[in-house]
């Protein structure tokens, strides 16, 4: 059965953040360990977050 338009939109945004994600890792080195810390604070109050969305996707509703 072939993908939805909607499913490879959003497969599509998966590719987008993928690119975001690498563009962080390559910033990464040249942050201070402050400069760090504070990056990863921001990840981990961000919302929705990395894990919000896989239980989302998870979710048999």
């Amino acid at each position: 059965m072939p993908l939805s338009g909607e499913a490879i939109r959003t497969m599509n945004y998966v590719d987008d953040i993928s690119v975001t994600l690498r563009r962080i890792l390559a910033v990464l080195p040249s942050l201070t360990d402050e400069d760090k810390q504070r990056v990863a604070e921001h990840f981990r109050v961000s919302e929705p977050s990395y894990e919000s969305v896989l239980t989302a996707v998870a979710s048999k509703k």
